[in-house]
C-alpha cells in the first residue's frame, strides 16, 4: 500500500505544470525570445505622405541613392570628372594661345567656364539614361506603390543633379587653376560664380528630363548631343562674340551658354556682371517653368505604367 501511494506521488511530481524548475527555464527562454528580435514593433506616430517634412526627407533619400549608384558606376565617374578635365586640357593645349593672342585677353577665362557648362548639360544625359533604366526595369513603379511622396523621386534628382555639377565644377576648377586660371574679386564672387553653373544645370535638367519621358534612349541621346554641340561651338567662351560673323553675333551674345560665361568671367577676371547674370538666371527660370510640367506629368505617367 505505501508503495503505490509513492508511485502516485512520484506521478504527480512528474505531471506538466507541477515541475517548479521547468518555470524559470520558460521564462528565460521569453526573456531570450524578446532580445532576440521578437519583442512588440515601437508605436511609431503617423505622418501624410504628403507633408513638407516627409517631402524634404524622402527627396534627401533619393538623392542619396541617385550619388551612391553614380559612384559605383565607373562611366558615369569617367563622364563627370575625367572628360571635363580632358576636354579642358585638350583645349588649352591646342587652342589656348592662338585664342589669347587674337583676342588680347586671356583664353582660360573662357574655356574654364564653358567647360563647366558643358560637364553640366552632358551630366545630365547620363541621368536621363538613368531614368530610362529605372523605368524599364520598373523601379519607378515600385516606388510609385510605396508610401513615398510624389514629388520626392524627380526633386531627389534634380538635387543629386545640382551636387553632381557642384563637385565636377570644382574639379574643372581645380585642373583650371593648374592651367593659370586665377580668382580677382575674393571669396563672395568665386562663391557666386560656382553658383551660376549649378543654376544653368537645374533649368537644363529638367529639359532633359522633360525630353526623357517623351523620347528613347538614343533618341534622346542625338538630341541633347545636338544641342551640347551648338551651344559649346557657337558661344563667348570659345572666342568672343565679335569673331563670329555680324549677322550671328546677337544670337551667340544671348544664348543661354554665353550669358552664362560672360557672368562667370566678369565675376573671376573683367567684363559685365549685373546683365548677362539676369539673362542666365531668366534663361534658367525659363526652361524650368516651360518643362517643368511635362517633366511632372511624364515622370508620374512613367512610374503608373511604366510607359
Amino acid at each position: 500500500m505505501s508503495t503505490a501511494t509513492t508511485a502516485d506521488t512520484a506521478d504527480k511530481d512528474s505531471m506538466p505544470g507541477k515541475d517548479t524548475a521547468a518555470a524559470p527555464a520558460g521564462d528565460a527562454v521569453a526573456e531570450q525570445d524578446s532580445w532576440a528580435g521578437r519583442q512588440p514593433l515601437p508605436v511609431v506616430k503617423p505622418r501624410s505622405e504628403r507633408a513638407l517634412s516627409v517631402w524634404a526627407q524622402q527627396s534627401v533619400i533619393q538623392c542619396k541613392r541617385m550619388l551612391i549608384g553614380w559612384m559605383r558606376d565607373p562611366a558615369t565617374t569617367i563622364q563627370t570628372l575625367v572628360y571635363p578635365a580632358a576636354t579642358l586640357i585638350m583645349f588649352r593645349i591646342v587652342l589656348g594661345d592662338s585664342i589669347t593672342k587674337a583676342t588680347d585677353m586671356p583664353s582660360i577665362y573662357g574655356t574654364v567656364p564653358m567647360v563647366m557648362l558643358v560637364a553640366a548639360m552632358s551630366g545630365s544625359v547620363v541621368s536621363a539614361l538613368g531614368f530610362k533604366v529605372e523605368k524599364a526595369t520598373g523601379l519607378l513603379g515600385r516606388f510609385y506603390t510605396m508610401p513615398i511622396h510624389r514629388a520626392a523621386g524627380l526633386t531627389g534628382r534634380l538635387l543629386a543633379e545640382a551636387l553632381r555639377v557642384v563637385i565636377t565644377s570644382l574639379f574643372v576648377l581645380a585642373v583650371g587653376v593648374a592651367l593659370g586660371f586665377r580668382f580677382w574679386y575674393g571669396p563672395a564672387a568665386s562663391i557666386a560664380m560656382l553658383a551660376i553653373p549649378v543654376l544653368f544645370a537645374l533649368g537644363f535638367a529638367v529639359l532633359v528630363t522633360a525630353l526623357a519621358t517623351l523620347t528613347e534612349g538614343v533618341m534622346l541621346v542625338s538630341l541633347v548631343g545636338i544641342i551640347n554641340t551648338l551651344l559649346m561651338f557657337f558661344n563667348s567662351g570659345f572666342v568672343p562674340v565679335f569673331a563670329y560673323p555680324v549677322w550671328l553675333q546677337k544670337t551667340v551674345e544671348n544664348q543661354p551658354m554665353s550669358t552664362a560665361i560672360d557672368a562667370m568671367r566678369g565675376l573671376s577676371y573683367d567684363g559685365p556682371i549685373a546683365t548677362p547674370l539676369w539673362k542666365t538666371a531668366a534663361w534658367a527660370i525659363g526652361m524650368i517653368v516651360v518643362f517643368a510640367y511635362p517633366a511632372v506629368r511624364g515622370y508620374r505617367r512613367a512610374a503608373e505604367t511604366g510607359a
